[in-house]
């Protein structure tokens, strides 16, 4: 296991791939660990330097006291990509992550050159709706909301797999703390006025049956950047990356191409 010290916290990651190819980093979904990827990296070209990471609250990274701020989120991948020593990386960030990922690329354009949005936007839900997650999961515990959560990450015929209950195992075993602080996070993040400044490439993905972040929400976020591209990958839900591998890896790997990362 890999772990970043960085002093006020630590944070579990993990690199494939060439070490000495260029970065490609991954920033995963509130309730996932950095497993989200597993499929994906395993479709990817292998000669690139691929790091993903468990955020502060999740999988094993050290998990704060609710609630985080965005701008805490930011900064802890920040300091570990400088931990790294990385430079000039496509980052690729689904849902808090993508959100993660606008806030990196407004900040810190030495870190990243390219950005990935996948299953996200500028602003996701309104304050009250972030308040009332927040209250029940405190009260009952993720497995208070788990239905609903697992039927926006998957389309019907995935909930039907036996993959399916280790996705479910792994949203309630995620610390209460690390959720609901992310849920402040989000639900303190309008990011329309910053990412509407960026000039760099960027790549938004959309899965058709995603009941999180729906398509339409996620193309109004790419289209806030001159030049940016869009993918809608049908028959998924939030999490493309675990339903469509091949198609996710596929559309990726081209954007790596066009930007010249591969």
């Amino acid at each position: 296991m890999q772990i970043a010290d960085l002093d006020d916290i630590k944070i579990h990651y993990r690199e494939d791939g060439d070490p000495n190819g260029a970065p490609v980093v991954f920033a995963n979904s509130l309730g996932t660990d950095l497993r989200l990827w597993d499929k994906v990296i395993a479709r990817l070209p292998q000669n690139l330097r691929l790091i993903r990471y468990d955020k502060r609250g999740h999988g094993l990274s050290d998990c704060t006291p609710a609630p985080y701020s965005m701008g805490t989120l930011v900064r802890d991948v920040e300091r570990l990509l400088d931990h790294l020593q990385v430079k000039d990386c496509v980052f690729v960030g689904l849902s808090i992550g993508g959100m993660i990922a606008q806030g990196l690329a407004v900040k810190r354009l030495d870190l990243v050159r390219a950005v990935v949005l996948s299953n996200t936007a500028a602003k996701i839900g309104q304050p009250q709706m972030w308040a009332d997650r927040i209250d029940a999961i405190a009260n009952g515990g993720i497995e208070a909301l788990e239905g609903p959560i697992l039927d926006r990450w998957f389309a019907k015929p995935f909930r039907e797999t036996a993959e399916f209950s280790a996705w479910r195992n792994m949203l309630v075993r995620q610390p209460v703390q690390g959720y609901v602080g992310c849920c402040a996070a989000i639900s303190g993040t309008d990011f329309y006025t910053p990412t509407s400044g960026l000039r760099l490439p960027l790549l938004g993905i959309a899965g058709s049956e995603d009941g999180s972040t729906p398509p339409d929400l996620v193309r109004e976020t790419v289209d806030l950047v001159p030049g940016s591209k869009f993918q809608l990958i049908r028959k998924a839900g939030h999490l493309p990356c675990v339903e469509r591998p091949d198609e996710y890896a596929a559309i990726l790997t081209d954007f790596l191409k066009e930007v010249g990362h591969v």
